[in-house]
């Protein structure tokens, strides 16, 4: 059985549902702190650094939290080839780290910036389509998925940078997930992009593909109950056809897939 460590950082607020969602693909999960010290912060099969607000966003989201010497232990991790998510703050500690894009190992080199689509400039909190594009790494098993909904909730969600260095991002495959219409399509601005991300990024992965920097909440859309009933596509017409059926609304969200194609290559990854 996979071991998985879920991270938590003072601020941290959805280490809880990112462990159970953990747990439903197999899994062992394991909540560890910020200060664990490094030789128990090590050994893990994968990492998942989850959502909320690390020191309250001070100075920038992820910054403070990024200089703890339990990335060190992820940094690791991720060389020997074991699969690291960063969830929402999550991905901005991993930015923060230089973990990701990781041309330059250690090198900060996109940003993280405020929300600045034409429709929406604050915090914002919907659900959204996604389109696995990662050529490689544990995402790519979900390029054969289609559009996967999951929401959003972040005021500091757009993937921004030299326009050119993101063009070659993309033409590296590092552009891991992207923003799209409902029906697949290329996004139309807001709120498809919820945040103005260049090339419609709503996550990012290191050259491997085994480092996943993402802004939707996977954990968020793990059980079927949680998708919205007047969600639009395939997922939507499933979560009305469960109706008041407990049991079909307790199966498996679209959010599922994420943790359960990162639970198998960490058990699949040679572990040190």
């Amino acid at each position: 059985m996979s071991r998985i460590a879920v991270v938590e950082f003072p601020g941290t607020n959805c280490m809880v549902e990112t462990a159970e969602a953990v747990r439903a693909t197999g899994a062992r999960a394991e909540v560890v702190l910020w200060n664990a010290s490094f030789a128990s912060s090590r050994g893990f099969d994968g990492y998942v650094i989850a959502g909320g607000f690390a020191y309250e966003d001070r100075v920038r989201a992820g910054a403070i939290a990024a200089k703890h010497a339990i990335l060190d232990a992820i940094a690791e991790a991720a060389a020997a080839g074991r699969p690291v998510l960063g969830v929402c703050n999550g991905a901005q500690v991993l930015v923060e780290a230089g973990l990701v894009p990781g041309i330059e190992p250690g090198s900060v080199q996109v940003a993280l910036a405020r929300n600045a689509s034409e429709g929406w400039r604050g915090y914002y909190c919907e659900w959204v389509h996604l389109r696995a594009d990662a050529r490689r790494g544990f995402l790519h098993a979900l390029s054969a998925r289609g559009v996967l909904p999951m929401p959003v909730g972040h005021g500091e969600g757009r993937f921004t940078g030299d326009p050119e260095f993101f063009a070659e991002l993309d033409r590296r495959g590092q552009v891991a997930l992207r923003y799209v219409r409902p029906d697949g399509g290329e996004a139309l601005g807001f709120p498809d992009n919820p945040n103005g991300s260049l090339r419609d990024a709503a996550a990012l992965c290191d050259p491997s593909g085994c480092v996943v920097a993402m802004m939707p909440h996977p954990e968020r859309a793990a059980w079927l109950f949680q998708v919205p009933l007047a969600l639009s596509g395939a997922w939507g017409a499933r979560r009305r056809q469960a109706a008041d059926d407990a049991a079909r609304l307790r199966g498996a969200g679209p959010g599922l897939a994420l943790y359960a194609a990162m639970v198998h290559a960490a058990s699949t990854a040679e572990v040190g």
